[in-house]
């Protein structure tokens, strides 16, 4: 049993070894075939699928082998991309290192830099140079004109609730026109305007009783008489004449003689002599109307018991008082006529109601006084025989409208609407005033203590005990009409400087009101003439005989000039009957009152003419340089300004030249300062500019306009400036270069250095003035250079727009320019030969053997080469030299 089981398992085993020797031997004959196929030698024929199996093997490893190479390839590609970055990386590295470096490097320059910057800002700090600031307005401008408008809110408001009445309708009106009223304004025009005519009471009815012997020879006509003609002047010379008349004649709202001139200039050449000479004339009287306002008010003081000691034992006391008041009153006007004019103004309300009630109270209920109303009272005692003073009575009764002109100069301050509604008021307290006055000397004249002394009936007839209040008052009044002189002669000045009559003096607006200015050139030289005419004159009755003259002739100058503005703007009759009437009467004033010449009146004649000679000087002065003065338009002035900006070659004068001129025309270029950058060494910069600078109505007006010429060193500069507004030019100017530097107009600049103005932002700027000179050889009558020679030396004294504008901490230069104007051509020089006293001698010593030496130098002559320029032989030029050089030893 057991080798049938060994048996059985065998046999199994055999048939598996014979199955795989089969197996081999196929493989064997496949191998074969496989091996005659690759020798050529065929044993058998290939199938396609031995074929295809053979292509799919071959295509597989062929594959194979690719994608082998190709995950190679991807390895080295992905080992060459780390390689990269890492490159890139130790790249990026190196220059984070170099940029760290680079900036450590750069943040020590800037360091640097800004350590030198603000070492220099710290040294230009130590200038305090005025800067602008961000804002047009100030807080106290901006607070001054929401007040205004508020003002003019609740006046419109008040208008409107007022205005459904046919009166409320017309008030209405009223306002909204230029004869504009208001409270404020009519305390103000009664403080400025009324001040000199509310003091003629305190000596016209003195005067008239000096010129007529005293008090005891007087009567009932003379009073009478005199009184009517005092009436009718107040009302035909003040009321007719100026407020009626003259004040509708206004420009712009400005008055006085010389702004009537301007509007009726055009209609004849002849019309500057009148107003010349009337200007000339109430600038003289202007002087002296505060020394004898205020000396003949302070003089009251004598008539009160309790100072009368004191003014006998010290004679001049009176004249140091009226010294010591004129001094403080001249130097208060800087703080302008409106703060000064509301103290003043309700001064003078009380002083015309206390004029009224003592002539009231003098009337002692006799109104038969009235009577003089009647002219004819006036006209008959004028020619009778019991006048004793003759026609020169009418220059006594001319003191009580000495201040009429006065009232239409000074109406650009106030406005015409004031002066109307307080006019009627101030001619009815005048009236009364006067009138008791004459009413208390017929009460008096038999008064035997009052007979043979000095009587002022203004201070006798009050009381004792109201005389203290009258003299305070007057005292007052005296400040206050020399105050109304005062700014009328700062208005006629104003004027005269528009029309070129005068040399441009500063000019300050203490007030909104462009009107109410300050001259301070003109209040020192108000002051020191005055205090002259105390010195020559000592009192008020010698001052009062030179008062007035002058100011009969601006009357008689201001009637001319109104009868050609009636005659060209209104009716010819009403002209013809305005000049018939008042030239007559101004003409009896000014003869009769030509009997003060001798008694102080040449004094006033004679500051009339100065004043005249500098406004005839500097009228001519400027009619000649304006001859000629020439512009240039760009073409002309744009070429070689160009090539001196690119030439190198020339070193800068500075970086910004600027230059005041007058001329508000931007679209032009003055000669004068076209010349002044090529005189003598060109002024090479980087920027020229030309400013001028324009005074709007408006009170705080700031702004500029530029015009570049298409270039980016050429500027025309016009600034605008309220009348309000500091003309500090040097900070507008600065701020105009800064905001073109920042839009790219200007290039910018740097200044590397400290500077003056304290601005590193721009570089270094130089003011420059142009003045002209007379040449010699100029072709002009000797008036004309005269003229011009006075013009330039007023303009010494007047002063410069150096210190108007605020240049002169800036070191400007002033330049002085010939003024070419038609020159006569002198005859050309003959040179002639240079001949020394050592050739002379040789000349006498000379041989007459020497003829043929002398022939042979005469062909020496002849034979050397002559020209334009070379009039002498070589062996005399070298004679000539020999002989300077043994000069010169």
């Amino acid at each position: 049993m057991a080798q049938s089981q060994h048996h059985g398992s065998s046999e199994p085993r055999n048939r598996q070894e014979e199955q795989n020797q089969q197996n081999k031997k196929v493989h064997t004959g496949s191998q074969h075939e496989h091996t005659a196929d690759d020798t050529g030698k065929t044993t058998r024929a290939k199938t396609p699928l031995d074929v295809a199996v053979q292509a799919s093997s071959q295509t597989r490893k062929t594959a194979s082998k690719v994608e082998k190479a190709a995950v190679h390839a991807q390895k080295k590609a992905v080992n060459a991309d780390k390689k990269v970055a890492a490159v890139e990386r130790k790249a990026k590295a190196a220059e984070r290192k170099v940029a760290s470096a680079e900036k450590k490097a750069l943040t020590a320059e800037q360091r640097a830099a800004q350590a030198e910057k603000r070492a220099l800002l710290r040294a230009d700090t130590f200038t305090n140079a005025p800067k602008v600031s961000r804002d047009t307005l100030t807080r106290e401008e901006r607070e001054e004109i929401a007040k205004h408008d508020k003002e003019e809110r609740e006046e419109a408001e008040k208008l409107t609730k007022t205005s459904r009445s046919p009166i409320g309708r017309w008030w209405r009106r009223v306002q909204a026109s230029p004869d504009k009223v208001t409270l404020a304004m009519a305390i103000v025009t009664l403080g400025v305007v009324y001040g000199d005519i509310g003091t003629s009471p305190l000596y016209t009815v003195q005067t008239f009783l000096a010129g007529q012997g005293g008090l005891a020879k007087i009567d009932r006509p003379a009073v009478l008489g005199m009184l009517s003609l005092i009436f009718w002047t107040l009302l035909l010379i003040t009321t007719v004449k100026y407020v009626l008349v003259a004040m509708h004649a206004d420009n712009k709202g400005e008055g006085g003689i010389f702004a009537l001139f301007s509007l009726v200039r055009r209609y004849g050449k002849w019309l500057v002599v009148p107003a010349m000479v009337g200007g000339a004339a109430f600038l003289a009287d202007s002087v002296l109307t505060p020394a004898v306002s205020i000396s003949s008010a302070v003089e009251g003081l004598q008539t009160i018991p309790a100072f009368t000691h004191a003014f006998e034992e010290n004679t001049s006391l009176t004249l140091m008082i009226t010294i010591v008041i004129i001094v403080v009153l001249f130097s208060v006007q800087a703080r302008g006529t409106e703060s000064i004019g509301k103290v003043f103004g309700s001064v003078v309300l009380v002083w015309f109601a206390f004029l009224a009630l003592v002539g009231i109270v003098n009337l002692s209920g006799d109104w038969t006084i009235f009577e003089a109303i009647n002219p004819v009272y006036g006209v008959e005692f004028l020619f009778s025989s019991h006048n004793v003073a003759g026609l020169s009575l009418m220059g006594t009764v001319f003191l009580s409208t000495t201040g009429a002109e006065a009232l239409y100069s000074d109406m650009g301050h106030v406005g015409r609407g004031n002066i109307y509604f307080t006019w009627p008021f101030i001619n009815v307290a005048l009236v009364l005033n006067y009138f008791g006055q004459g009413a208390w000397m017929l009460n008096n004249r038999g008064d035997k203590s009052l007979a043979n002394v000095t009587v002022n009936p203004f201070f006798q007839m009050m009381s004792p005990n109201v005389r203290y209040v009258g003299v305070i008052l007057s005292v007052a009044a005296g400040v206050i009409a020399s105050q109304a002189l005062i700014t009328g002669a700062f208005t006629m000045v104003s004027e005269a400087t528009g029309l070129n009559w005068m040399p441009h003096l500063q000019v300050r607006y203490p007030s909104r009101t462009r009107g109410q200015l300050y001259i301070p050139t003109v209040n020192v030289v108000l002051c020191i003439a005055t205090l002259t005419v105390l010195a020559i004159f000592k009192d008020s009755e010698h001052i009062s005989a030179a008062y007035g003259l002058a100011l009969t002739i601006t009357m008689l100058a201001t009637t001319i000039l109104l009868t050609t503005y009636v005659w060209h703007h209104h009716h010819r009759v009403g002209a013809v009957c305005f000049f018939a009437l008042f030239v007559t009467t101004d003409s009896l004033f000014f003869i009769s009152s030509m009997s003060k010449f001798l008694r102080g009146g040449w004094f006033t004649m004679l500051l009339t003419a100065v004043i005249l000679l500098i406004m005839i000087t500097w009228n001519d002065g400027t009619k000649i340089e304006r001859s000629q003065r020439r512009h240039m338009k760009p073409r002309d002035f744009k070429p070689a300004l160009a090539k001196l900006h690119d030439d190198f070659r020339i070193p800068y004068f500075a970086d910004n030249i600027v230059y005041l001129t007058s001329d508000s025309e931007l679209r032009r270029l003055d000669t004068d300062i076209f010349f002044s950058i090529f005189a003598d060494h060109p002024k090479r910069a980087r920027a020229w500019w030309a400013v001028s600078v324009v005074t709007t109505d408006e009170p705080f007006t700031r702004e500029y306009s530029v015009e570049d010429f298409g270039t980016d060193y050429i500027f025309r500069v016009r600034i605008r400036l309220g009348f309000k507004v500091s003309q500090s030019i040097p900070a507008y100017i600065h701020q105009i270069m800064h905001d073109l530097s920042s839009s790219g107009e200007l290039p910018e600049q740097k200044s590397v250095y400290p500077k003056v103005d304290a601005d590193p932002d721009i570089g270094t700027v130089r003011y420059v003035l142009v003045h002209k000179a007379l040449m010699p050889e100029s072709k002009i009558t000797g008036r004309e250079a005269l003229s011009l020679k006075m013009k330039y030396a007023i303009r010494r004294v007047a002063g410069s727009p150096v210190k108007w504008f605020g240049l002169a901490p800036y070191n400007p230069v002033v330049e002085v320019q010939p003024l070419f104007l038609s020159t006569r051509r002198p005859p050309r020089l003959k040179r002639v030969a240079f001949r020394t006293a050592t050739r002379r001698k040789a000349a006498v010593s000379r041989q007459p053997d020497d003829e043929s030496a002398e022939q042979s130098q005469d062909a020496s002559h002849q034979a050397s080469p002559k020209g334009p320029g070379n009039l002498l032989s070589a062996p005399a030029a070298a004679g000539v030299a020999d002989g300077h050089s043994r000069e010169v030893r």
